[in-house]
């Protein structure tokens, strides 16, 4: 049974890294290099994530340093950059791009916050789906005899006090982030 609460447990702070994940993906305005991870390059052929291929750094708040290790490229990351529609534009200076990040406008962070409520809603769906799946494994081991009735109560009163911590820790990354988008 410590098994199966283990393994709840470990499934919902995935859960909640996955969130955080997503959320540092998310334009606030202010520079960090997880805006370029979703960029690939083509590099001779083969497309190739920009942090495999480069060094991304934060120069200050509002602007991105790519300094490529292959100095021949510089161009291919340019426009890979711009391919990724990330309403970035890199400016080069022969061996390295600086991409300004522009300030964001009050109804494109009105319409982040909401797309940062939707990532915590279906985060709070999933950490609910994680205690549901946990709850049918008890279920099981009771209907098999392992397990009591009165240790599968105790058991999924304990998944329960895990959801309800896991959802709290949503809403308080969600509250974090949503303070960071509206900051000007």
């Amino acid at each position: 049974m410590e098994s199966i609460f283990k393994e709840t447990k470990s499934k919902m702070d995935k859960t909640l890294e996955a969130l955080r994940g997503e959320l540092a993906r998310i334009r606030s305005g202010k520079a960090t290099t997880a805006l370029l991870d979703t960029v690939k390059v083509d590099y001779y052929g083969t497309i190739t994530p920009l942090k495999q291929l480069a060094n991304c750094t934060v120069v200050d708040a509002h602007t991105l340093s790519v300094t490529p290790w292959d100095k021949s490229i510089i161009n291919t990351v340019d426009k890979a950059i711009l391919a990724a529609n990330l309403g970035l534009n890199p400016v080069s200076d022969g061996t390295n791009l600086k991409i300004p990040i522009p300030p964001l406008t009050e109804e494109r962070r009105r319409d982040l916050v909401k797309l940062v409520k939707k990532f915590g809603e279906d985060a709070k769906v999933a950490v609910r789906n994680v205690r549901r799946d946990g709850n049918d494994h008890l279920k099981r081991k009771q209907k098999d005899a392992k397990l009591s009735e009165d240790s599968l109560k105790e058991y999924e009163d304990k998944v329960q006090k895990l959801t309800d911590e896991h959802i709290k820790l949503v809403d308080e990354v969600l509250k974090h982030k949503e303070k960071e988008m509206m900051e000007v």
